[in-house]
């Protein structure tokens, strides 16, 4: 006899578990529907926003690179390369002058 009732009481038990569990899934579709339609109302046009800002930024970056960068970069590359040019010709120019010094100190000596 016990053991019908206990039966019963499961049986119940499981009965009102199962109406819980579905209330609890209702529930969290419910949580979830919200969610989704946060997100496309939401989110979306924030990161719709935040690619025109990152388009803007690449823009600015481009124009500045093009305008600025460019220019100073040519005239540094153009004033390295006017300096070691006028280096290696002022070596030279040391080098041909003490070939000819050489060649003078050379000559007199010998005819002392």
């Amino acid at each position: 006899m016990w053991l019908e009732v206990v039966r019963d009481a499961a049986i119940v038990l499981l009965a009102l578990e199962s109406v819980v569990v579905g209330v609890l899934l209702a529930l969290t579709l419910a949580q979830v529907r919200k969610l989704v339609r946060l997100l496309r109302e939401e989110i979306a046009p924030m990161l719709d926003s935040a690619g025109e800002t990152l388009d803007t930024v690449s823009g600015t970056a481009t124009f500045v690179s093009r305008s600025v960068v460019s220019p100073l970069i040519k005239a540094s590359s153009y004033t390295a390369g006017t300096l070691q040019a006028l280096r290696s010709l002022l070596f030279i120019g040391r080098k041909v002058g003490r070939h000819v010094s050489d060649e003078r100190d050379d000559g007199s000596s010998d005819r002392q």
